[in-house]
This record gives C-alpha cells, structure tokens and sequence, in this order.
C-alpha cells in the first residue's frame, strides 16, 4: 500500500499517489494521446475501490473536469470520510471552452457548488485553477484571500494554487499552504518551486507527472517507473496526481511508484 504523509504542515494525511478524475467527467478538449468514452458507474466505484485498496485517499476534481465532481458526490455516499478530497475555482469548461473568473463573487460560489456537488459539508483542498496568469492572479486579484475565509470558517482545510508559472508558483508557496506544479522528465522548469516549497514546509501536488501520457519519447523500457524515481528523487514532492480509468494502469503506477519512493529511504 502507498503511505500517506501530512501535506506540508497541516495535519491533513494524504496518500502519496493521488487519483486525478478528469476522465470521470469530462473527454473534450482534453491533451491525452487517445479519444476515451466517460466511464459508467459501476466502473468508478471499481475503480475507487482498487484505489482505496493500493492504500489511494487523495481524490482531485474540479468544476472545470466536466461531471467529475457530481458524479464523486454520488458514487461517495457513505464513504466520504476515507477521502481527502481537493477541489478548484476560478476555471470553468462551458461549451467546449475553459472560461476563467477569479473575482470573490465567483470563487465564493464555486466553493458553495462544489460542497453541494460532492455532497460534503468540507472539502480537505481547494487551488486555484490558473489560466497561465499566476502573478496577475495573486497579487491583483483576491482570491487567496477569499480561500483563507472559507478556512477560517472551517468549510476548507487547506488551499493553494495550481499554478502554470515559476513565479506564480513561488508566490503560491509563500501565500498558501500548497501548490500544484508540472513535473516529469520532459518538464522540469518547476523544479525551483518544489524546492522552496520544501524549505517552506509547504504541500506539493505533481500534475502531468506521466506527461499527459507521452512518456513514450524517454527510450526506456518502463517510462512509468523512470518518471516515478525522478519525481519523487525531490523531496518536496507530496503526493503525485495520476488519471487513468484502467485499474490494471492504476495498479501497476502505484507499484512504480512504491519502487521510486522506497529507492530513495
């Protein structure tokens, strides 16, 4: 089973793979090598079940994943306190187009939908969902402030960004308490922000780690586990963010990456 550690320094325990639920709700405009169909039902609860069962607790969506989030709500009942579940504002997928609003107005009722849509009195996570523009977000916009009032008011535990830049992504580490960054073998630009991060004992989630499913261009006979050892050899990385629908791709990631973090002890 993966272990679990405490994001950054809060006391929230999350595993260190986390399951990335895009594909649960949403299959247009989305950067993968393959077309895919939504999954039914009864193939999430599979797949959660698979998921709990490799030691998996973190479960990421957001509003602009399509129906991720109202489907997680559903399928959830009854089991919502085994999971840490983080969610986002400030980006949304309407007609085919990702339209972003990082005004209090509009962070403040995404928050609201998404307690509604999972179903959930808390969320455990909320990041900003950044349209590339991290600094003009964060320091002439409100939104971290707004999501330190939904802390304070104990409906978030935790919030950060999810962020596109390296300075927006270091402004993120020092104004929240973690931050989602791209991070594989074929991109390492934001290696500086994982490290301030773990000087500043602040939570990292690593998106793309698989590259969007182009690893194939490392030469090498098990891209997964390369990619793995290489993420986790930083060690400022939290958790690691993998989608997929197979249960056999999700098993054999987190044997990856179990491998990776054990080499590295």
């Amino acid at each position: 089973m993966i272990k679990k550690i405490n994001l950054g320094s809060t006391d929230i325990l999350i595993s260190q793979i986390g399951l990335g639920t895009v594909k649960f709700g949403r299959n247009q405009a989305v950067k993968y090598p393959t077309a895919f169909e939504l999954p039914n039902d009864q193939a999430i609860l599979e797949l959660l079940a698979v998921a709990k069962e490799l030691g998996i607790n973190l479960l990421d969506t957001a509003p602009a994943y399509g129906a991720s989030e109202e489907r997680l709500g559903k399928l959830l009942k009854g089991q919502r306190d085994e999971w840490v579940l983080c969610t986002k504002v400030g980006e949304e997928f309407i007609d085919g187009e990702s339209v972003y609003d990082f005004s209090p107005k509009a962070v403040r009722f995404s928050i609201e939908r998404s307690l509604q849509r999972l179903n959930t009195d808390h969320l455990e996570m909320v990041l900003v969902h950044s349209n590339g523009d991290d600094k003009k977000i964060i320091e002439q916009g409100q939104v971290l402030e707004t999501l330190s009032e939904f802390k304070k008011a104990g409906k978030i535990r935790a919030y950060g960004m999810s962020t596109k830049t390296i300075e927006g992504g270091l402004l993120a580490v020092d104004q929240s308490d973690a931050v989602m960054v791209t991070y594989n073998p074929l991109q390492t630009e934001e290696q500086s922000v994982i490290a301030h991060a773990h000087q500043k004992n602040k939570g990292v989630l690593i998106k793309k780690a698989l590259a969007s499913g182009h690893l194939n261009k490392i030469a090498n006979e098990n891209p997964v586990l390369s990619a793995m050892q290489f993420i986790f050899a930083e060690p400022g990385v939290t958790s690691v963010i993998l989608g997929t629908l197979s249960k056999d791709h999700l098993r054999f990631n987190v044997d990856c990456a179990e491998k990776a973090i054990s080499s590295h002890l």
